[in-house]
């Protein structure tokens, strides 16, 4: 049978370059990076090698990286090192109504330790509202937490607009975005976005699963939440995993140096699916064409069927997609961010998102169409009211 895998925004194939670099970190240069011998050593170079390509994509300093085991811990280091850091100016920080659950969580977990927390809307696009933005940065906001591009619909953030009024309003306030999806996907430039802490996720990328990085400007304070030898000067102890980096410095290398020409493909993939979609009867599209939104996702609400039932008729065919994020599903609710954008409600349960890496081609958003088409009119006839 045919397969289709159209869920890269939950977890992408590792490169066969990036494996054959990670068994050779595994295998030959199996180093302590903290030992002084020529091994320990060794393993050491692979580490800054890593450190130094990240950096040059995002036009940064290597001393700039510290690597993680991925998104979530990158984003619970950002928030609470910096609030930790920053408390004695004030305890406020502003985020949005669309924000991953590793943004949000956290952000519940300060308010239990007595920080105060806004939370600006959204528009129908899934783009932060400005105004209100505005209107909440405060003397004594210390962090606004905004994501880069959106995990469930694709929706692209005004991060260097954000990042601008911030530093206009107050000067003083750290800005962090979650690029987890945005990162390999979009041209990332934290100097003129004001960017100053950032979050990776590898295996968005075509890299590992448990492993990452975060930006943070040598410029800013932020406390660290893992304690131990001091590694990676002293912001996130433990042994380094050295193939996990390796593999997330090379990842990130591929990504960006065929940038332009894997971009364009996925948008190809992007807008067929798209094209194909608007033509059905009852189906709505909430991902906005090209690069109106991030070129990976898709996100569409077919009426009359649920969502579950036609993701596992799609997988009966060899076709994987998602209902939402992946990183919801051990507590599957309703979506905060269809729910922002002002999906209608019998549509919540009855969306899917699709999402495209650089393995997957024009012939496959046909045959996804081709079955969805099939589908939907047998699922509907069974969907009871």
């Amino acid at each position: 049978m045919r397969e289709v895998y159209f869920d890269n925004a939950a977890t992408t194939r590792v490169r066969d370059e990036v494996i054959e670099a990670m068994v050779k970190a595994m295998s030959l240069d199996y180093g302590n990076p903290s030992s002084r011998h020529k091994k320990g050593m060794d393993a050491e170079l692979l580490v800054r090698e890593a450190r130094e390509q990240i950096a040059k994509t995002l036009k940064v300093k290597p001393k700039e990286i510290f690597f993680t085991s991925g998104g979530t811990e990158s984003d619970n280091m950002a928030l609470i090192g910096a609030a930790m850091a920053r408390n004695r100016r004030g305890k406020h920080i502003i985020s949005c109504n669309v924000e991953h659950a590793a943004i949000y969580k956290t952000l519940e977990y300060l308010e239990q330790q007595g920080f105060e927390i806004s939370i600006i809307p959204v528009d129908s696009k899934g783009h932060v509202d400005l105004d209100k933005l505005r209107a909440e940065i405060r003397p004594d906001t210390i962090l606004v937490s905004m994501m880069y591009v959106n995990n469930e619909i694709g929706a692209i953030e005004p991060v260097e607009k954000i990042g601008a009024l911030i530093k206009e309003i107050n000067p003083n306030c750290y800005f962090h975005t979650d690029a987890i999806q945005a990162y390999g996907k979009l041209t990332i430039r934290p100097a003129k976005e004001h960017i100053d802490i950032l979050s990776m996720s590898s295996h968005k990328i075509h890299g590992p699963k448990g492993a990452g990085f975060i930006y943070i400007n040598e410029k800013v304070q932020l406390n660290p939440i893992i304690f131990g030898g001091g590694q990676q000067m002293d912001m996130r102890s433990g042994t380094e995993n050295v193939p996990g980096i390796v593999g997330t410095g090379l990842a990130a290398k591929l990504y960006y140096e065929h940038h332009d020409e894997q971009i364009e493909k996925i948008v190809a993939v992007k807008d067929r699916l798209i094209d194909r979609l608007e033509q059905m009867d009852k189906v709505t599209v909430n991902s906005e064409r090209g690069l109106l939104s991030a070129p990976q996702i898709v996100s569409a609400s077919f009426e009359g069927v649920r969502a579950e039932v036609l993701l596992h008729a799609l997988e009966d065919k060899g076709i994987y997609v998602s209902s939402g994020s992946a990183c919801s599903s051990n507590h599957p609710a309703i979506s905060g961010t269809l729910k922002a954008i002002g999906v209608k409600n019998e549509l919540l349960d009855s969306t899917l998102r699709f999402s495209f890496g650089i393995y997957n081609n024009i012939e496959e958003a046909d045959y996804c169409a081709d079955c969805i088409e099939e589908l939907l009119p047998v699922l509907r006839r069974y969907t009871r009211h």
